[in-house]
């Protein structure tokens, strides 16, 4: 009975209050760690996703946990830095000072510590870091990597393929020096070939540049007339504001970074119309997302939110997780979790999705093409940018192929 409580109540506890997730004494706890940046260049994105899985934690524990069990957090801050990633995965792991973990918001922080959870056989679900690499690096079927973000090969695809749907053909490239950035341009010069394409214009930069108003200019001088940029909040304000200053009209356009909270605050009203990819754009239409929405900010209280979409997807990862630890009777070794993960065997309606056999033995991927919206900057507000996708989200989104 409290099995089928706790999994009942998985995304529906309307009004439930939130608090630390520390357990008391009693039942010994499920040590989840969670790595990402509280502070630094990505803070904004980090302490939101860290925000999402302390709000799953809380209503899980508040349910009576796994069995009896208190869900703990074992929480840490990587900084957006490789080497403290590294250093913090080999705490956790060599350590055993966590059952498995949910982690990496930064591409190139997560492909330097990937062999360390490999190698362990120490399952890893990534909530928010979309490099494409991150799930190729070992073949699924003895991989212990698992991911609930849209990968950048998914995103920019989508990227590509909304370029033509505009009746565009002139696209330059804006990407930064981290592996986030160099992984992304690869990704567009790969699907504009595929169409007999290539970029008019490439800028690399680094984190931290303080304008590129030159470089939109050579970007003008090419005939550019769309701008996909690769980058993180702050360096997507800034390019925003640099396109404003060059007098360039091509359209900006966008991976999910650029929906952050960050590059808002820094290019305001050079934003406006701006587009990008989201699994989870804010509207009232679906219950289970306004609640989450509403519960969530309960718990920030005045915390700003840097990123929605890294929140809901902390949060459905939590709850995977709790799926498969039913699935194991509680047994945590990465075999019993990823071979449980895999074979699901019942559906979660999450906050992003529906969660229907959302991994296999040859993919562990969760998100796929048919979940991902354009929305765009309105104002400062996030919307969908076709208001057809605003009815479609309404409609259950499952993975191709997923039997139900």
């Amino acid at each position: 009975m409290r099995r089928k409580l706790v999994w009942a109540l998985a995304g529906l506890l309307l009004g439930a209050p939130a608090w630390a997730a520390t357990p008391s004494d009693g039942p010994a706890p499920i040590r989840v760690g969670f790595i990402c940046p509280f502070t630094g260049g990505s803070a904004d994105f980090g302490n939101a996703a860290r925000l999402g899985a302390e709000l799953a934690v809380s209503e899980v524990n508040q349910a009576g946990g796994y069995l009896g069990r208190p869900l703990e957090l074992v929480a840490r801050d990587d900084k957006s830095n490789p080497d403290e990633g590294r250093k913090i995965a080999e705490e956790l792991v060599q350590g055993k000072k966590a059952d498995f973990t949910i982690g990496f918001c930064n591409s190139g922080v997560a492909l330097k510590s990937l062999e360390v959870f490999q190698n362990a056989h120490h399952l890893l679900m990534i909530p928010v870091a979309t490099g494409t690499a991150l799930t190729a690096q070992f073949p699924p079927a003895s991989s212990f990597i698992f991911r609930v973000s849209p990968r950048d090969a998914l995103q920019a695809a989508f990227l590509v393929d909304e370029v033509q749907r505009r009746g565009l053909n002139k696209v330059a490239v804006f990407a930064d020096k981290t592996g986030y950035g160099e992984g992304g341009l690869k990704d567009v010069e790969r699907f504009l070939a595929q169409k007999s394409l290539k970029p008019v214009y490439v800028a690399r930069f680094d984190l931290g540049t303080a304008s590129l108003t030159a470089q939109m200019r050579e970007a003008k001088a090419a005939g550019a007339e769309a701008i996909i940029a690769y980058t993180v909040g702050p360096e997507m304000g800034m390019l925003a504001q640099s396109r404003a200053e060059a007098g360039v009209n091509a359209d900006l356009l966008g991976p999910w970074t650029l929906a952050l909270r960050s590059a808002e605050d820094r290019g305001g009203k050079a934003l406006e119309g701006a587009a990008m990819v989201q699994t989870i754009v804010p509207d009232t239409t679906l219950e289970r997302r306004t609640s989450f929405i509403a519960r969530l900010h309960r718990l920030r209280g005045k915390e700003p939110l840097g990123s929605l979409m890294a929140a809901a997807q902390s949060y459905d990862a939590v709850y995977l997780m709790l799926g498969a630890l039913f699935q194991t009777q509680g047994h945590t070794e990465g075999e019993a979790l990823k071979n449980a993960l895999e074979h699901l065997n019942r559906p979660y309606s999450g906050v992003v999705t529906t969660y229907d056999q959302p991994f296999s033995p040859s993919d562990h991927d969760a998100i796929s093409a048919n979940m991902l919206w354009l929305a765009t900057w309105r104002r400062g507000e996030l919307h969908f940018f076709y208001p057809e996708d605003a009815r479609k989200a309404t409609v259950i989104q499952r993975k191709p192929g997923a039997a139900h």
